[in-house]
């Protein structure tokens, strides 16, 4: 096939602000996880799928797999809050309150847009 470029799992983005390696980057209709520190305003790679550890809002319990998680576009933090923030993908594991991290499978926005779609893509 002459006209594939990537498999798009790893792509090369301009960093929004500064991120550290595992930071969740939003870059508009694309999700990603850093794979490496950069500046803001610099190129840095973003990993597009996959399940990851993520940094999430503490007090709040994660109870359901399949819930819908969102980046808080206020802290940059993994969330279950939907309003005002941008679905990433869904909870693959239990995860308490408090608890600092929770275990999201990334999935692009444009493929997932509501909680709604997220229970029925997921059979939930």
């Amino acid at each position: 096939m002459k006209n594939f470029t990537s498999t798009g799992d790893i792509v090369e983005v301009t960093a929004p602000a500064n991120v550290s390696s595992g930071d969740i980057v939003a870059v508009g209709g694309l999700i990603g996880i850093a794979t490496g520190d950069a500046l803001s305003s610099a190129r840095v790679n973003i990993k597009t799928t996959g399940v990851f550890e993520l940094a999430k809002t503490s007090a709040q319990a994660w109870a359901t797999v399949g819930l819908a998680i969102y980046r808080d576009n206020s802290t940059g933090l993994a969330t279950s809050v939907a309003a005002g923030n941008k679905l990433i993908g869904v909870n693959l594991a239990v995860a308490a309150n408090p608890s600092a991290s929770g275990t999201v499978l990334l999935s692009q926005p444009f493929s997932l847009s509501s909680a709604a779609q997220v229970t029925a893509e997921i059979g939930a």
